[in-house]
């Protein structure tokens, strides 16, 4: 195992999907009683209670909010381009009655097979958000996902894309969001990582399972995969970052169990593995 001292329970915040069978309300309860005190809610979420409720919710229960998932889905039909960008202004002004200055961007996939169009779309999307979030005080935070979902979910699929598009703008209005399960693999990871310093926004952790039976669904438990989590947040560590860590883990066994059984093990897990 890789030797680092184990991160501090206080970061621990539990991204909502890894429990996305409770509502935000048994979320946000089941938080307070394991004593976790950051949460990353979810759009879908939020917007099943509404946004003004959600907000009371977490500003009564005295939970942190890490980062809201999420924004993007930039490129599109130019008579669709001005809706997407209407409903990315919706989700920064979520983010702002929730409590955080994070907002998450799943950029989208390309429209057709244009895929260098596409990801320039993403960079004049993301360039005609900043005013309005901006002016908000949020942040936006570029994820890079995992190569597989470049077809249906994102064009953005490595850290050193996410770092050139971020460095098209201000370091105080574009970052980037590190999430193991998409950049482990890079061979070029450390490195970027390094270069993303000042920009790093947010850090999710899951792992990898060998065999993936299911590439949207399947991450594991920290601790049952193969990736190498303490040096990563070593790196992102020494690349300036020591917010809130993310668990967020997308598995249907796991939306299968006692939302209560998942996040006692995520809490168990944590000084263990990370």
């Amino acid at each position: 195992m890789f030797a680092l001292e184990p991160a501090a329970m206080e970061r621990l915040s539990l991204n909502q999907i890894t429990v996305d069978q409770w509502s935000l309300e048994e979320a946000i309860d089941g938080c307070i009683r394991a004593g976790v005190g950051w949460i990353g809610p979810w759009r879908h979420k939020v917007q099943d209670v509404g946004v003004d409720r959600a907000a009371r919710m977490v500003r009564d229960s005295g939970l942190k909010v890490s980062s809201y998932c999420r924004g993007g889905f930039f490129p599109a039909l130019e008579h669709e381009i001005a809706a997407r960008h209407e409903d990315n202004c919706r989700a920064v002004d979520e983010a702002v009655a929730l409590g955080t200055d994070v907002l998450v961007l799943v950029c989208g996939p390309s429209i057709d097979k244009n895929i260098d169009a596409a990801r320039r779309m993403v960079v004049d999307g993301i360039g005609a958000l900043i005013p309005h979030a901006r002016a908000a005080g949020v942040k936006l935070g570029i994820e890079p996902l995992h190569p597989m979902f470049a077809g249906e979910r994102s064009v953005v699929v490595t850290l050193g894309q996410a770092n050139d598009m971020a460095a098209n703008f201000s370091s105080d209005a574009v970052g980037v969001i590190v999430d193991v399960y998409h950049v482990w693999w890079d061979p070029r990871l450390y490195e970027e990582i390094a270069r993303a310093s000042g920009r790093i926004l947010g850090f999710h952790v899951s792992d990898w399972m060998v065999p993936t039976e299911e590439l949207l669904a399947g991450r594991g438990l920290i601790g049952d995969g193969v990736i190498e989590l303490r040096r990563i947040r070593a790196a992102v560590e020494a690349a300036g970052y020591g917010g809130p860590i993310e668990v967020e883990i997308i598995n249907r066994g796991l939306w299968s169990r006692p939302g209560q059984e998942v996040l006692g093990a995520v809490v168990s897990r944590f000084p263990e593995h990370i």
